[in-house]
């Protein structure tokens, strides 16, 4: 395993380093909003973009020769977690795979002849629902598959990652992994007080994340991420820092640190948990503050929102080099990638255009089935969109925005163009969330926190959607 990292308060991304926490603030901010993965959000997708529509976007996509991103969505899980808003099919018939992956192999087909397969497949992303649901011998026939119709890459600068349940992988499974093209892993974990573990029906001992991650760093796996969750059933501020405490001794490269949306009328396993072993917003503003200290004391880079990771890794050397991007995994270090999203419910994200499959596996199936794309809503972009997308993701990446950079790239005098955020942005800027001089908005350690807020001024779409469809900031 890595040394460890160490440094003081004055580490870089440390908010608690340059200015006092003040939950009185962070209350006034406590609204809902989008997490930007994509812009315009997947609230203005329209079921008028069809199939045709994103057989013209990917045929369009081959003039810029970007390269490929694939994210492929496995929705199945064999054991239902109470917490969780993915899209996912709890089962343990096994059986399930072998149809679904039949279905991918058509839709590979179906994408790839739109596509210049030539261009190279840079990043690979597994996710679900839980994508070691399906056996070794299932695996290898999905990265043939995607390698005879996209023609995946071995080389060292690859990121190709798979989301892996500690509960249902061993070391057999890393090996396989590894010798399928695999160098990232990503680890879900939550929380390791059994306590807590048993109200979000997850139980997960530290001993079965601790071998993988041993595994893993022996098998010389480039990165590793562990996911964690606050705001969850029975968590305390001092259970929390217990479960951080021992994280930081497993020195994963990267954290993600979510803050829990209890939204049990859109996700039904959530009514299983009950409201009054919800810790309270002023306990959570607490676990988010302990994790902030402990993480960047340890040596951590704060990225923005709830991402974290070691100086080292390529997500914080991607934010040095402002070449980070976000998409719908998060924040990725390959920017300059078309997405192309397989399966059910998957997501694609093109240079002018987002488009998204069925969300039901019966009218996934039934699309395929029929030879087409499974397309059930999407957009291009206008120029508009295109512009306020660069400026929300550059803040949102670099923690920066510098208009002068996109007037000169857009031909536009982008501080006359964004005055109305400029003026949005007023009081975040009174209460020190963000520096403007000039032409040059510097997003402060604070601010970070509440980055998705700062980044609302930029959204033009943002009053006609509800705010209920989103998570709180804070």
């Amino acid at each position: 395993m890595p040394a460890p990292i160490h440094s003081d308060h004055s580490a870089p991304g440390n908010p608690l380093a340059a200015a006092v926490w003040d939950a009185d603030r962070l209350h006034r901010y406590a609204r809902s909003g989008p997490r930007y993965t994509s812009y315009p959000t997947a609230l203005s997708f329209d079921a008028a973009f069809t199939a045709d529509e994103f057989s013209a976007a990917l045929q369009r996509s081959n003039e810029a020769q970007r390269p490929l991103s694939l994210y492929v969505h496995v929705p199945f899980c064999r054991k239902v977690c109470f917490y969780c808003a993915c899209n996912k099919i709890a089962t343990k018939n096994t059986a399930l795979a072998a149809p679904y992956l039949a279905r991918l192999d058509t839709e590979m087909a179906l994408t790839a002849q739109h596509l210049d397969t030539r261009r190279p497949v840079e990043q690979l992303h597994w996710g679900g629902g839980t994508p070691t649901f399906l056996t070794l011998d299932q695996m290898s026939e999905l990265v043939d598959k995607l390698d005879a119709h996209f023609g995946l890459s071995d080389a060292p600068e690859r990121d190709y990652a798979i989301e892996i349940d500690p509960r249902e992988a061993d070391v057999l499974t890393l090996r396989h992994l590894q010798s399928l093209g695999f160098n990232r892993l990503s680890l879900g974990v939550q929380d390791l007080d059994p306590r807590v573990q048993k109200a979000i029906n997850r139980p997960q001992p530290r001993a079965l994340t601790e071998t993988l991650m041993d595994e893993a760093h022996r098998l010389g796996f480039r990165s590793l991420n562990l996911d964690l969750i606050y705001g969850l059933p029975r968590q305390t501020p001092d259970s929390f820092a217990q479960t951080l405490r021992q994280v930081i001794e497993l020195n994963p490269a990267r954290l993600s640190v979510f803050n829990y949306a209890h939204l049990p009328q859109r996700f039904p396993p959530q009514r299983r948990i009950l409201d009054a072993e919800l810790p309270s917003h002023n306990e959570k503003l607490a676990m988010l503050r302990i994790t902030i200290e402990l993480l960047t004391t340890a040596g951590y880079v704060h990225i923005g929102m709830d991402h974290f990771a070691r100086p080292d890794d390529s997500l914080a050397i991607a934010q040095r080099h402002g070449t980070l991007q976000r998409n719908f995994q998060g924040y990725s270090s390959h920017a300059q990638c078309d997405l192309i999203g397989l399966g059910v419910s998957a997501i694609s994200r093109l240079n002018d255009s987002y488009a998204q499959n069925k969300s039901t596996l019966e009218h996934y199936e039934a699309a395929i089935d029929q030879g087409q794309l499974a397309t059930q809503r999407g957009i291009r972009l206008c120029r508009d969109d295109l512009l306020r997308r660069e400026a929300i993701e550059r803040l949102m990446c670099d923690m920066r925005l510098d208009l002068s950079a996109l007037s000169e790239r857009w031909q536009v005098d982008a501080q006359d163009y964004f005055q109305s955020a400029l003026n949005a942005l007023e009081q975040a800027q009174h209460d020190g969330l963000i520096d403007i001089r000039g032409s040059l908005l510097e997003v402060t350690p604070v601010g970070r926190l509440l980055i998705r807020h700062l980044a609302m001024a930029f959204d033009a779409r943002l009053l006609s959607q509800t705010d209920n469809h989103y998570s709180n900031i804070v």
